[in-house]
């Protein structure tokens, strides 16, 4: 390749081998810090020759393998927000700019600029309002980056704060790092990511949170730093990853990025608002926005220059950047004449500098060389086994759920005060008459109050939402997550049911016999089960939790008044309220289920004088219109579908979502 005439932000080679590194054969040996290799067996892409698109299979016969660098290039990028009536307000105006591998690429401008957007845009995380233009590029090629292949530490952290630090970074290097490598290898991988972050000495730490105390914002940010570091990552986003750091650690976290990609000829591109000096240094490329344009793009070391140059010099003894943003930053235009600062109008300083960036001339360089090279694509890595995956996600699942006091343990007590309340308000109700309308009413409460309950736990399962969400967005799938909830609720839900059911079941007197009572526990635990599925599909649907406790306890509330309890079913209006919804009502199945269980078998006075007794089938038929043509044992059956299938929506709309953003996205396009 010819030598490019720009200025290179070249860091020195490593004289050590790469973590990544491509072979002739079709299969890569990747080396971790030297003491283990292991096959990556990655899927190889051939080389981009031309702009077409890759052959679906993606394989190509006498090819030479692909490549895990990566080369990032925008240009003429413009991204517009679609806000309906409002208008159509433009983020970033025909942006352009390229980050090499080995290097750090600082996206800088005023809070507002479009940095996150930018961000978001080469990430491939813009929303579906988001109306995107231009080209971008890897490796000379238009090809979407794998999630496997890189990594976006956002600017909110997103983690379980109920998990210690060495917890949290352990179980992600499960997750992440193939099955190839020993889990004490994954575990001193992990073990070495979290010092190189500076976390050593709170790794026994819990995260914690607004309600338990934990570690610090910005330890909490190194650890979302760490757990995206463990894979290695061929390109890495970073959202204000300084933020809630000192000057100190900012220093000490950015160097040893800035280590890590020289090593590993890692492509790493960060969004920072206004760094210190010694951290500015660190940087090899500057793209400096203001109102969604490119004010400088180049080499960090030459923007003072490139200001100077045209008539902005930085003063002495100021930040670099600080003097930056204070020259282009045009919120507080206003106020500039009862400023004592005399500085030039932040918007003629943006047009003198846009007008004189030579963005466009430099990707032009930059681009031809690359393609006289030849682009490659980019392999995918490979991640731990779908086995692995539920495994570790069903033990991670478990333990959160023992340490949140909110998810069970808060709902268990209130379940066993209530539980007790219960006993003493309904205590032995003997066979009398007046003992039917209460056996129907403790036990439509019961079931009513443990169903109502769950919704206790939607902040917490919100929480593990926005995991599920950061972690899927890596390559992990929706399918183990459910089955690891499932399993993982299983147990906890089946204690919370079993021992305030004991209290209630034998201190009202209802039927006794084991059967009885397994039926009476097992039927709560579905119902129960069914309902936290129910809210697992309101919270894919609706996110806040407030909202979504909300949207939940009306979706119960009108399911609980068409179960036939509080009107009799022959007696509710058939359109809609019976046919379907009457039929769709798990508190139909739950109530029915547990009336057979207590009242076949009973016997009552009849308070008519005409036989002398009833029978509970009699009272089932004509007092309360239960379903006899069939058992207990089938409403418990149909609870339990309902459990599977509420768990099944909650997958297909998760599936459904992620294929209909394209598609709105490439319809707002078209309008």
């Amino acid at each position: 390749m010819a030598a490019s005439p720009l200025p290179r932000w070249a860091p020195t080679p490593s004289p050590t081998k790469p973590l990544r590194s491509t072979t002739s054969s079709s299969t890569a040996m990747v080396s971790w810090r030297g003491w283990s290799t292991w096959p990556s067996s990655p899927i190889f892409f051939p080389r981009c020759l031309s702009d077409s698109e890759p052959p679906a299979s993606g394989v190509v016969d006498n090819v030479e393998p692909g490549t895990t660098e990566v080369f990032l290039t925008w240009k003429d990028l413009s991204v517009t927000a679609m806000n309906g009536r409002k208008g159509r307000a433009v983020i970033l105006d025909k942006l352009s700019g390229y980050a090499r591998p080995g290097e750090v690429l600082a996206l800088m401008g005023p809070s507002g600029c479009g940095k996150t957007t930018l961000l978001d845009t080469l990430a491939g995380r813009l929303g579906p309002n988001m109306k995107e233009s231009g080209e971008i590029m890897i490796n000379g090629c238009r090809q979407k980056i794998a999630s496997r292949t890189s990594a976006y530490v956002t600017q909110e952290d997103v983690l379980m704060v109920t998990l210690t630090v060495a917890e949290a970074v352990h179980y992600s290097a499960e997750l992440q790092l193939p099955d190839s490598l020993t889990p004490a290898e994954k575990r001193s991988w992990a073990d070495d990511v979290i010092k190189q972050m500076g976390l050593a000495a709170v790794a026994g730490t819990r995260i914690g949170g607004p309600v338990s105390k934990g570690i610090s914002g910005g330890q909490r940010k190194r650890v979302s730093i760490c757990i995206e570091l463990l894979a290695s990552p061929a390109l890495i986003f970073l959202d204000e990853p300084t933020s809630g750091l000192d000057s100190a650690a900012s220093y000490h976290v950015m160097s040893r990025i800035v280590g890590i990609a020289k090593r590993n000829g890692t492509t790493v591109v960060a969004a920072i608002h206004q760094p210190s000096t010694e951290v500015f240094e660190l940087f090899h490329g500057l793209c400096l926005l203001a109102n969604g344009k490119t004010v400088y793009f180049g080499p960090a070391s030459k923007a003072m220059e490139f200001f100077d140059a045209n008539g902005f010099p930085c003063p002495l003894r100021m930040n670099p950047s600080g003097h930056f943003l204070r020259m282009i930053n045009i919120d507080f235009e206003e106020f500039e004449e009862e400023s004592t600062v005399n500085a030039p109008h932040a918007a003629k300083v943006i047009q003198t500098l846009v007008g004189s960036s030579g963005t466009v001339a430099i990707l032009d360089t930059e681009m031809e060389a690359r393609q006289r090279n030849h682009g490659e694509y980019v392999v995918q890595q490979r991640q731990a086994t779908f086995l692995t995956k539920l495994v570790v996600l069903t033990k991670r699942s478990m333990i959160n759920m023992h340490r949140d006091i909110g998810y069970y343990w808060l709902r268990f007590g209130i379940y066993m005060a209530l539980f007790l309340t219960i006993g003493k308000i309904f205590f032995n109700v003997g066979h009398n008459y007046s003992s039917i309308q209460a056996r129907a009413s403790m036990l439509m409460y019961t079931s009513t109050f443990m169903t109502m309950m769950a919704i206790g736990a939607f902040p917490s399962f919100v929480e593990d939402m926005k995991i599920f969400e950061k972690e899927r967005r890596s390559g992990h799938g929706v399918t183990e997550f459910v089955i690891a909830n499932t399993l993982s609720s299983t147990v906890y839900l089946g204690l919370i049911c079993v021992l305030p059911a004991i209290i209630a079941y034998y201190l009202t007197g209802l039927q006794r016999g084991i059967g009885h009572f397994f039926f009476f526990v097992a039927t709560l635990w579905a119902c129960t089960m069914l309902v936290q599925g129910l809210m697992m599909i309101v919270a894919a649907i609706v996110p806040d939790f407030l909202l979504g406790i909300i949207t939940g306890s009306g979706v119960q509330g009108l399911l609980m008044l068409n179960a036939g309890f509080f009107r009799l079913p022959n007696d509710l209006p058939k359109p809609i309220w019976k046919y379907p919804t009457y039929y769709i009502s798990y508190h139909k199945y739950t109530t029915q289920g547990l009336y057979k269980n207590e009242f076949l078998g009973l016997v009552f006075p009849n308070l008519a004088g005409v036989d002398g007794v009833i029978t509970g089938q009699y009272i089932l038929k004509n007092n309360f219109q239960v379903e006899l043509g069939y058992s207990k044992w089938v409403d418990l059956a149909i609870l339990l579908g309902m459990v599977i299938i509420y768990r099944v929506i909650f997958l297909v709309i998760i599936k459904v979502v992620d294929a209909a953003k394209p598609m709105i996205k490439s319809f707002i396009v078209k309008v």
